[in-house]
């Protein structure tokens, strides 16, 4: 009894840090939204109104907006963002040194780059003038797109940028991944006769599950986070069309000074996150070892 107390004790011992700073930084403040949800609370009031304020998100017609907007967004910029990696990872994984990890840095440096330096690139992209997205266009024959003005295609340019920055380290993921399968597999698989397309559809893509899976929790919750480039593309609009239930929470808090209504917000983004990551878990999570 006194060993398996002190084995657990250790366990304990060294995940306090990261236990800590998860109770103080995550825990923590989604109690005191939830906590704060439940009042009219602003700047000099806070009154408890219950549950008034989930009930008014319900019968707001720019927070239903914004809900299916973020929707939009999630399952605009996940599968193409995971189906990216995989084929890029795939055609850089078999490339020398030098090129692989000449590509590794380009798909990387998004990441490490700030959010904001990328937007106000792609605003200069997007720009219907002077930007090349429509240079781009006209080449093919396309007529000038109003990228960030027209509401039926806003919110895609929007996803386009976010794509950006979320392929980068699936990237680095899945050349990890790719590297631990045993060439022993493909190998005995050409001996039986199946063909490249097979052997990726058969070996690759089982045994890339589970890194698949962290992949797409990661990447969902960064897209239901989305903020930066909302507020400096198109600051929501136009129409509501790129606003998302971040972008809304700020403006609720930060702008209007409703911070009872923004933590309910914050609750059912919660609580939205949660369940979808719960439903990737319980679909794409494997027993599959190598």
């Amino acid at each position: 009894m006194a060993s398996r107390w002190y084995k657990e004790f250790w366990g304990f011992f060294f995940i306090a840090p990261f236990l800590i700073v998860f109770l103080a930084f995550e825990i923590y403040p989604f109690l005191d939204a939830l906590y704060l949800s439940l009042f009219d609370y602003g700047i000099g009031q806070k009154e408890w109104v219950g549950l008034s304020n989930y009930t008014a998100l319900l019968k707001d017609e720019i927070f239903v907006r914004s809900i299916l907007n973020t929707f939009g967004l999630v399952l605009g910029v996940v599968p193409v963002s995971v189906f990216f990696s995989i084929v890029a990872a795939s055609l850089i994984i078999g490339k020398s040194a030098a090129i692989a990890s000449f590509f590794r840095a380009s798909f990387y440096l998004p990441i490490v780059t700030s959010q904001v330096i990328l937007s106000v690139t792609w605003l200069w992209i997007y720009n219907p003038v002077s930007g090349i997205g429509n240079y781009g266009l006209s080449l093919v024959g396309v007529k000038p797109v109003m990228w960030l003005a027209d509401s039926d295609v806003s919110l895609i340019a929007v996803i386009i940028v976010v794509i950006t920055w979320c392929v980068g380290q699936p990237i680095i993921l899945y050349l990890a991944a790719l590297g631990n399968i045993p060439s022993s597999y493909y190998e005995a698989a050409s001996i039986d006769g199946a063909s490249p397309w097979k052997q990726f559809w058969n070996i690759t893509l089982p045994l890339l599950k589970p890194t698949t899976l962290y992949v797409i929790v990661t990447t969902t919750i960064g897209a239901f986070q989305t903020f930066v480039v909302v507020q400096l593309l198109t600051g929501g609009g136009p129409s509501y069309s790129t606003t998302t239930i971040m972008y809304l929470l700020y403006e609720t808090a930060f702008k209007y000074g409703n911070l009872g209504l923004a933590s309910a917000m914050g609750v059912v983004l919660a609580v939205l996150i949660s369940i979808f990551s719960v439903v990737q878990f319980k679909f794409f999570k494997t027993d599959v070892e190598y």
